[in-house]
């Protein structure tokens, strides 16, 4: 049985590994219910002043030091991560708020379907719990992340407010829109966790266009910002620096503590009643897979052979149209002015599964302009250099394209004991090959978005058919299910192998949807953390 520790002790009830949103999320919960809590965080709080130029050049900041990349980046907190084996590369921000702190901030529920693909399409699996179960959770967290948006879409019918006005669509939303409204085409305004008034401790977003380097006016809602001041005010403690190096287990196979290393190389255990792990779709396979014992010879929680397996990006598109009109890209939210899920759902006629979500995607300043991405790729230095860069300053505007990623176990993570992180502790290898049915979707949505830019006006449609740099969205590699035999954790989190052990990141997921994950990732993890805290009378703990 769980109970709550007495102030002092060095035993937490909870110990949470991982402070981006779903540890964080997971961290509110348990202390609301007056539980203890540790969390155990291998970065740092970000410095969104003194890391950056200055406010009026937030572009020359992204090149380093926010630079999503973690191989390009090699900042303390972050470990090897072989790509050489994977189509995409994987983006992620260790720290005090997780990779939240360079997300955009589009805020995106799962569509019903998403929960039923096995039984509507044939394919992946359904998942052990579905829309209606997570609608409640989806409506606090949009309170607790400072959401704004537009209710009413009849894609969502039972999302009836939002705490916030949506975000301006602005001139290149609305051209977009009224181009929608001709093709008898879905759109509608942008939801973002991007406060547009001044929420609790978010700032009203004044529109920079830089949500993805860290919002230095703290409108865009990560949880260093939403959750962690007042989490440290209610009594949580949060260690930061501190490389999780192994969780322990009893001789009954329940999990004692987390093992870590802190920032002057000491090595530390903390133990806890109830273990959450957060780390995300490469840290959590990676912690579990360090985690070995006589019991668990393949890793922690691993008695299914799923651990690591099912990794799943969400394979991106971009498709650019260049206009005649001025429309100020770089002044607007970086999330969605607006969306589309025209072709969000399968039609067998087109030959693949599942679909696509778009949202418009302002294009940035100057230096942007030159920029790989969204422009394919293409080399922009020589005689044209100038003219191009004219055309393209103000006057474009891209459909970003977020793929539907289809479960498989060839997809992984593994251990890569050759290239170790600053501790000594192994990195990663991705192993990820984009399937032929994600090939199929993206081209026939980038077909479909450059007509869509056309009907707008676009004098030119630049295509980047799928980018290499976009793994914003790491999921599937600890799965859920109802059967322990070919899952990881059950609907709520809980490891089959190990009842004192709770998984609340996107690596749970059975499948990727085509949607920005965030926002399940949250409710998913509330959901978690309030059935242990009703069921903490049965919990099995370590003696």
């Amino acid at each position: 049985m769980m109970q709550k520790s007495a102030t002092g002790s060095n035993r937490a009830d909870v110990v949470i590994v991982g402070a981006g949103p779903a540890g964080a999320v997971a961290a509110r919960r348990f202390v609301e219910g007056g539980y203890s809590v540790v969390c155990i965080e291998q970065g740092d709080w970000p410095d969104y002043r003194t890391s950056h130029v200055a406010d009026e050049y937030l572009e020359l900041s992204a090149g380093k030091q926010w630079n999503p990349l973690p191989n390009v980046r090699r900042g303390p907190a972050d470990y090897p991560i072989d790509t050489s084996h994977s189509d995409v590369e994987p983006l992620i921000w260790n720290g005090v708020g997780g990779s939240t702190v360079m997300y955009a901030g589009i805020w995106m529920r799962l569509m019903p379907s998403d929960f039923r693909v096995r039984s509507l399409d044939g394919v992946a699996d359904d998942w052990p719990l579905s829309y209606e179960d997570l609608s409640p959770y989806y409506d606090r967290i949009e309170a607790d992340f400072g959401v704004s948006g537009y209710p009413g879409d009849p894609a969502f019918p039972d999302i009836t407010s939002y705490p916030m006005r949506a975000a301006p669509v602005g001139p290149a939303g609305r051209m977009m829109a009224e181009a929608h409204n001709r093709l008898g085409w879905h759109w509608w305004p942008g939801s973002n966790a991007i406060a547009t008034q001044d929420y609790r401790n978010q700032g009203a977003c004044v529109q920079r266009g830089a949500c993805m380097w860290g919002c230095i006016n703290k409108s865009k809602a990560s949880p260093d910002i939403t959750h962690w001041p007042d989490l440290l005010a209610q009594g949580a403690r949060l260690v930061t620096g501190a490389t999780a190096q192994e969780i322990e287990t009893d001789s009954r196979g329940l999990a004692t503590a987390v093992v870590y290393i802190d920032r002057d190389g000491r090595t530390h255990r903390q133990e806890g009643d109830l273990i959450v792990v957060a780390a995300n779709g490469l840290g959590t396979p990676r912690l579990l897979q360090l985690s070995t014992s006589k019991r668990f010879p393949n890793g922690l929680a691993n008695s299914s052979g799923q651990v690591g397996k099912r990794l799943m990006m969400h394979p991106f598109a971009s498709v650019v149209g260049v206009f005649e009109d001025e429309l100020d890209p770089w002044k607007s939210v970086w999330g969605q002015p607006v969306y589309s899920l025209e072709f969000y759902e399968t039609v067998k006629e087109r030959g693949f599964v599942r679909g696509a979500k778009w949202n418009v995607t302002p294009t940035g300043g100057p230096q942007s302009m030159t920029a790989p991405f969204p422009w394919g790729g293409r080399p922009i230095w020589g005689d044209d250099f100038h003219r191009t860069v004219k055309d393209r300053l103000g006057h474009s505007v891209a459909w970003g394209i977020v793929a539907e990623d289809l479960p498989e176990d060839h997809n992984r993570v593994e251990l890569d004991h050759s290239r170790l992180d600053r501790d000594g502790i192994p990195g990663v290898k991705m192993i990820y090959k984009t399937s032929q049915n994600t090939k199929d979707l993206l081209a026939f949505n980038v077909a479909r978005a450059q007509e869509s830019l056309r009907e707008a006006g676009a004098k030119e449609t630049i295509v980047a058919p799928m980018i290499r740099e976009t793994g914003w969205h790491l999921l599937g590699t600890a799965t859920m299910g109802d059967d322990p035999s070919s899952s990881v954790v059950d609907q709520w989190g809980r490891a089959h192998d190990v009842p004192n052990l709770l998984i609340v990141d996107g690596s749970t997921w059975p499948t990727s949807s085509g949607m920005n994950p965030t926002p399940t990732i949250a409710a998913f993890s509330l959901r978690a953390a309030e059935h242990a805290v009703e069921s903490a009378r049965s919990q099995k703990v370590a003696s």
